[in-house]
């Protein structure tokens, strides 16, 4: 028998269906026996951990988890196992039992692992963490949670049913903005929110291809060392080309989710989680420079609308990406520096630009100006701050950063920051967003049936295309 067929024998096992719950035939139900296995470490012992995607942001996400201090690592597995990204970490640690195939590792694996980094393209988060979660593991996953709104709702759904931490990679939401924000929500600086606008206008990969392209590039051999048929994994099919790999990936609709799902989360997770802003109603494409069927815009600007919410009023989220689509600041808006906390991404450090990445969030008495990941806000103009002065409340240091609290969540100590129920959401207005722009045009969007109710393509694309044959286990059960 082939592995990976044993792999989704055993996978299908211990995600059984109950008959219970036969009224949700779509998404997974754990049996006894998965439930049974779900548990926290124990606070003296490290977690004991996996890791799929060792390079680039992987690599980076290995060292940061190893670094706490908190977790052994147990298996690496990477579809490209000798590529000079991943080569890095397997030098670092020879003696780490490695796979290309993680449905492989964990038919060898499972009962050493007590949870997963996942940390691969957007288009191969889905699969590995429902299988993952099946298996009772707890799972960090790499920002945005998933590709599609569907398969964000599978995930949101199963970590509840499997009682697993789950925590989304957006490393922001542990660091000086997610304590502030909420300090400033609760001492009612921050209320009465109407209008946000959020940017990230630094150059894309993309953003020097020629956006009159009329198909997807040319096969080219693929390198000895990559398993072509597990990187593409859920997806169509598609010839193998340089351009798909390496970071590549966010370009094209069909594996990644372009600047949005890129920064979106780093941008306005806080505001999104405090303000309770759920789901849009409507998302309507303002600009779409250069767009075409395959890859995102040369720049793009989004309105997201969001109702009321208890006794908060409608938000308008503008959303803006390319170099020169520059949102206009408010008067007393001041110098817009790159704030030095912002990690570097996998081709290098943030370049600083006409206006560096972050939000202008307006309410109705005051307005905030803030930057990215972690970076805090401040009020403006700056008489404006000094008069507020002495009404600012004193806000916490983060007990961890957002690996160690993932870690420690796994061990019972704290409580994940950013779990799936949290992130979910957040990955979805960005699902939703992507589709608008792919569409070039206006969704209207219905947040207690969640399906899009003026464009029928758009609707079907919530689910997006059938999984290819051999990945359909992921998605049925």
């Amino acid at each position: 028998m082939e592995s990976n067929e044993f792999s989704r024998r055993k996978f299908l096992k211990q995600v059984a269906l109950l008959s219970a719950a036969a009224t949700i035939p779509s998404y997974i139900k754990a049996s006894n026996n998965a439930l049974s296995a779900v548990g926290l470490t124990k606070a003296n012992e490290r977690v004991n951990l996996a890791c799929v995607g060792i390079g680039n942001q992987g690599g980076s996400d290995v060292m940061s988890l190893y670094n706490t201090g908190l977790c052994n690592l147990v298996a690496f597995c990477d579809v490209d196992m000798g590529a000079p990204h991943t080569l890095h970490v397997l030098n670092r640690f020879p003696d780490v039992p490695r796979f290309q195939d993680f449905r492989v590792m964990f038919d060898k694996m499972e009962d050493q692992i007590d949870a997963v980094l996942v940390a691969v393209p957007d288009h191969s988060h889905f699969p590995i963490t429902m299988m993952a979660m099946g298996l009772g593991k707890h799972v960090y996953v790499e920002k945005p949670m998933a590709r599609t709104f569907n398969e964000i709702e599978l995930m949101i759904k199963s970590a509840k049913r499997h009682k697993v931490v789950t925590q989304m990679g957006n490393q922001g939401h542990s660091e000086a903005n997610y304590f502030q924000f909420k300090a400033w929500k609760e001492a009612g600086i921050i209320k009465d929110v109407t209008k946000i606008t959020a940017h990230m206008n630094s150059s894309r990969r993309w953003h020097t291809w020629d956006p009159n392209i009329k198909s997807f590039p040319p096969a080219e051999p693929i390198p000895d060392t990559l398993d072509w048929d597990i990187w593409l994994g859920v997806t169509q099919q598609h010839e193998y080309n340089h351009d798909f790999i390496n970071g590549q990936w966010r370009c094209w609709y069909d594996f990644g989710m372009g600047a949005l799902g890129d920064w979106g989360a780093h941008i306005l997770d806080t505001a999104h989680e405090f303000l309770d802003l759920g789901l849009p109603n409507e998302i309507n494409m303002l600009k779409a420079e250069g767009h075409n069927p395959f890859f995102f815009p040369m720049a793009s600007t989004l309105l997201f609308r969001f109702p009321e919410r208890g006794n908060m009023p409608p938000v308008d989220i503008t959303w803006y990406d390319g170099v020169n689509n520059i949102p206009s600041v408010p008067e007393g808006y001041g110098v817009s520096e790159l704030d030095p906390n912002i990690p570097p991404t996998s081709i290098g450090e943030i370049q600083p630009v006409k206006l560096n990445p972050g939000k202008i969030i307006y309410s109705k008495e005051l307005t905030f100006k803030g930057g990215s990941h972690g970076s805090t806000l401040s009020i403006i103009p700056s008489n404006k701050a000094k008069e507020m002065e002495s009404k600012i409340p004193y806000v916490p240091r983060s007990p961890s950063d957002h690996y160690a609290n993932f870690l420690l969540a796994c061990k019972g100590e704290e409580k994940a920051r950013s779990p799936f129920s949290i992130a979910g959401p957040l990955s979805q207005v960005f699902s939703l967003g992507v589709m608008a722009q792919k569409l070039n045009t206006k969704l209207l969007f219905d947040r207690k049936t969640k399906t899009i109710t003026n464009n029928q393509l758009a609707n079907e694309l919530l689910i997006g295309l059938s999984p290819r044959k051999g990945w359909e286990q992921y998605y049925r059960v």
